[in-house]
């Protein structure tokens, strides 16, 4: 292919927030490269942002603004736009799974056609939690990039239990010890059991059996892909992305944390209304305020919630809590929190339904993070280097925790009982936001290495230029 044809992606943005963020920036981030880019979201998912967003223009208008070639396509996820997919999510993900693919294989058809005999190369860029992309390539011989917004070791371990499952040998919670064998050389986590639990549709607490099976499948499909960018730095997980290149052939390159590329050209990609947290952070001495967040679809018993609070009651923290209205399963937010709680804690304690994540562990008040282990949350906090209690939910979440609490020592489990206690949580927090603590100081070196990856002389910043230049090989070979 000629050095004058411009690559151009269609990136099909996949359907939860915590997706979003990175897959959004990554598109920031091709642009800036010099590809051209056509961003595909649902019409429900951008009519949610328009809502929530005090501006509610174009998705990527201060990137356009600033030159990056970023067009913009909405398409229906086939339903209106006052359908609940939430209450109705089997009913909702069902038909993603069966009829979306479909309107995505027509959309990315007249793109193509579009594109013919113009000076670009299309190529197809997809959240790899979409199990369509490898079909929809093939029938447009289009080079396909998956994108991984997990950790490496998740898609290492997910693709291992699925290729177990595909040969008939299915690892559950109950069986895995019958088979621990053949999967410790590729979990390396010292709580397996967790891994395991959370990674099985048939074990996995709180997580729809559907989304789980869609999940299971998509580790499968992601070996279809040409190239895979995961949302992960380099120097964090070295080991998990050899085995990945060269044992378990996926062609992996560590570009991340793809939500950090760019703090000035970054789209407005929150689907809930944000609280302006940071006048009432101004007011609090640095690094005496707890933040605890549990991400945007994690769903918490009420008697966790309760022992939160009670933990934080008697901690004498100052703390920012994000309390979504649907977080406590069949149960209005007014009723899960112990009776008297918001008197006790009047000027210690700010109680949201959603703000800015990134511009909170900004600020210089925030000296902690209860956090669900989702993995953006993770790179966000690295990012602005404050450490973590962890209190995974569902799916990668316990995988994640392992890694923050074992492997790179910058964080603390919130629950080490079987049960969490009101006890248990005060003491976790005093012992997190004590200062110079080893947790602290540990954030401090990985605070750095990940500023570090996405410098100009960075892993991240040389795999994406790596990238792009096999990307390139590759569909000159197609077009020949």
């Amino acid at each position: 292919m000629a050095e004058s044809i411009k690559p151009h992606a269609i990136m099909v943005e996949f359907l939860f927030q915590g997706h979003i963020n990175p897959f959004a920036n990554l598109a920031i981030g091709l642009a800036s490269k010099g590809c051209t880019v056509t961003y595909v979201q649902t019409e429900f998912i951008h009519n949610q942002m328009s809502q929530a967003s005090q501006n509610p223009g174009f998705l990527f208008s201060t990137a356009r603004g600033s030159g990056l070639d970023i067009r913009h396509k909405t398409i229906s996820d086939g339903f209106p736009l006052d359908f609940d997919r939430d209450l109705n999510f089997d009913e909702f993900f069902s038909s993603i799974v069966r009829d979306f693919p479909t309107r995505v294989d027509e959309l990315v058809g007249r793109i193509v056609r579009t594109e013919r005999g113009r000076d670009t190369s299309t190529f197809l860029v997809a959240d790899a939690y979409y199990t369509w992309p490898p079909e929809v390539a093939v029938k447009y011989n289009l080079v396909y990039v998956s994108f991984w917004p997990s950790p490496a070791e998740r898609l290492s371990v997910g693709h291992h239990l699925a290729l177990l499952e595909e040969k008939g040998t299915p690892i559950t919670y109950d069986n895995y010890k019958d088979h621990i064998e053949e999967i410790t050389e590729v979990v390396k986590s010292k709580n397996i059991g967790d891994v395991i639990k959370y990674s099985s549709p048939r074990d996995a607490p709180f997580c729809p059996e559907i989304l789980m099976e869609t999940i299971m499948k998509a580790h499968l499909q992601v070996r279809k892909a040409h190239f895979i960018l995961c949302n992960t730095v380099e120097e964090l997980e070295p080991h998990t992305l050899s085995t990945l290149n060269q044992k378990q052939y996926l062609p992996t390159y560590a570009i991340g944390p793809t939500s950090l590329l760019s703090s000035t050209l970054a789209p407005v990609s929150s689907l809930i209304p944000e609280v302006d947290c940071l006048e009432w952070l101004s007011s609090k001495p640095p690094r005496s305020v707890l933040f605890i967040a549990f991400g945007s679809i994690a769903p918490v018993e009420k008697n966790v919630i309760r022992e939160i609070a009670h933990g934080l009651a008697t901690s004498g923290a100052n703390f920012v809590w994000v309390l979504r209205p649907d977080m406590v399963i069949n149960e209005e937010n007014d009723d899960v929190l112990p009776p008297g709680f918001e008197e006790e804690i009047v000027g210690r304690g700010l109680i949201v339904p959603w703000c800015d994540q990134r511009k909170v562990l900004a600020s210089p008040a925030v000296g902690g993070f209860l956090t669900h282990c989702g993995w953006s949350s993770i790179l966000e906090s690295m990012w602005f280097g404050v450490p973590m209690l962890c209190y995974p939910i569902l799916a990668d979440q316990p995988n994640n925790r392992n890694m923050v609490v074992c492997d790179w020592k910058i964080g603390m489990n919130l629950c080490d009982e079987q049960e969490i206690s009101r006890r248990e949580v005060e003491e976790k927090i005093k012992g997190l936001m004590r200062s110079g603590n080893e947790v602290r100081m540990e954030m401090k070196k990985v605070k750095e290495l990940v500023h570090n990856a996405l410098g100009q002389d960075g892993s991240s910043h040389a795999n994406m230029n790596r990238f792009l230049s096999d990307l390139k090989k590759k569909m000159c070979m197609m077009e020949k």
